[in-house]
């Protein structure tokens, strides 16, 4: 039953749960694309490099197998976990062997993979540990969308009235960000060789696990959260309810927020997938490299978070009184910060282009993610999470990583390794790629502001009952 008020043990689970989670997909989608350019492609001859796939190409197919089986895996399992009635078990187990494969990728080196299978060509070594790595990835998001995407977004649904989500995704978003700084913090050791990603890997996966075993005596099943006439309806009926013409006409703001939200997600995705890789082997380098960090760029950084987050908690305030007199400004915002960074690798520059950029992504974001909460019928949150996820994970990292791969080998930026072999490293033209993109989610937006946003409060009445 969705709740007036959330109590304490949920709200800590919530953001326990959003944390751990949000540590896992920032190994995956930020540290294996680090792991590709500085583990398994690090020190290759160029006889092994000339053989397979440029490390882009290998992040962009990596990406997009991994948002394909992303969206499989919530609609298989999302529907599942409806008809059975039972998230908490879809959630637990899954995080235990979310954590379990999140460390067993510190055991992937090209050394182990040419003597487990024998080979001894460099290109074949090359390019088998690079497939070892993308299909591993693919393991891991079955557990990571089966837990989280699946099952964990929709007990928050369950659990939750749009009286409460615009506070809880705005929670989620800082805990989102809280574990994306920790990571970062641990990875930039893994990064900078300090500690090895086999200890990076191992540590966050029994982390990660540990938390699903808590789950199993923090997490309370809601009362009475689904219809009883779901029961009379067939698995595969469910699988595919989400395609019905009319299941589309009747929840038509639904859809609308989805392509909203999907374009600004593809323009995310653009760039996200390289970002670090960018920031190591671009802006770094070309700011002083190991020296960057100095007191003009720590004095325009702090600047740069005080008026992201003033941003922020302003244009969250007008949200409050109607979602467009946020959504329209951010709808602006996000593409001109885009924008900015596509002009230039100067540190300043990168920075104060990060301020309209992420404060357009963050505020699209969180209002868009309590609107999609809002639209779901009650009793199909599983069902929808699937469709929620063509959305905002298949089609994004399919076409973002693509689009973002065209650009850098495009603009052909290289970096000569220590063999003095030379590798395509992303570039600023991807910020660029990623501004015409997010330019698209006015049209979506346009026609949702004119439906408007407001949730009927029969639906309450319908929950209680």
């Amino acid at each position: 039953m969705a709740q007036e008020k959330l109590s304490k043990t949920n709200w800590f689970t919530i953001c326990l749960f959003s944390f751990m989670g949000g540590v896992a997909w920032n190994v995956e989608n930020m540290y294996f694309n680090t792991f590709l350019y500085n583990s398994v492609y690090a020190g290759a001859s160029k006889a092994a490099l000339d053989g397979t796939m440029s490390p882009t190409t290998a992040i962009s197919r990596m990406v997009a197998l991994s948002a394909i089986a992303a969206v499989v895996t919530t609609f298989i399992m999302g529907t599942l976990s409806d008809k059975l009635k039972n998230r908490k078990l879809f959630i637990s187990v899954g995080y235990i062997f979310w954590g379990v494969i999140t460390g067993m990728f510190g055991f992937i080196t090209r050394d182990n993979v040419s003597s487990l299978l024998r080979l001894s060509d460099d290109a074949k070594i090359l390019t088998t540990t690079v497939w070892v790595v993308i299909i591993m990835d693919i393991i891991m998001t079955f557990m990571g969308s089966t837990s989280n995407d699946a099952a964990f977004n929709a007990w928050v649904t369950d659990i939750t009235n749009p009286k409460i989500r615009p506070v809880l995704e705005t929670v989620l978003q800082v805990v989102v960000f809280v574990s994306a700084g920790a990571v970062m913090g641990v990875g930039s050791l893994a990064q900078a060789g300090k500690v090895s990603y086999q200890i990076f890997f191992i540590g966050l996966g029994i982390i990660v696990s540990l938390c699903g075993v808590a789950g199993l005596f923090l997490i309370r099943e809601p009362e009475n959260r689904l219809p009883k006439s779901n029961d009379n309806s067939s698995y595969w009926s469910d699988l595919f309810y989400g395609f019905r013409p009319s299941a589309i006409k009747e929840n038509i703001r639904l859809y609308l927020t989805l392509f909203a939200i999907g374009f600004a997600t593809i323009a995310y995705q653009v760039f996200f997938p390289y970002l670090l890789v960018y920031l190591q082997y671009v802006v770094i380098p070309e700011n002083g490299g190991d020296n960057f960090l100095t007191t003009s760029v720590i004095i325009t950084a702090v600047i740069v978070v005080a008026v992201l987050i003033a941003g922020i908690v302003i244009l969250l305030k007008l949200g409050s009184k109607n979602k467009a007199y946020c959504l329209i400004p951010c709808a602006v915002l996000m593409p001109l910060g885009l924008f900015i960074l596509s002009t230039s690798t100067n540190i300043t520059m990168v920075l104060i282009g990060i301020v309209p950029a992420a404060m357009g992504f963050i505020i699209m974001t969180i209002q868009l993610n309590a609107a999609i909460k809002d639209f779901i019928p009650i009793g199909k949150a599983g069902l929808f999470q699937g469709i929620r996820m063509i959305f905002v994970v298949l089609i994004p990292m399919v076409v973002g990583p693509a689009l973002g791969d065209i650009a850098c080998r495009n603009s052909a930026v290289t970096y000569a390794n220590e063999y003095g072999v030379e590798t395509i490293v992303p570039s600023k033209s991807m910020f660029l790629y990623a501004a015409i993109v997010a330019v698209f989610v006015f049209v979506p937006l346009f026609f949702l502001i004119k439906k408007g946003f407001n949730v009927e409060e029969s639906v309450e009445e319908t929950v209680n009952e």
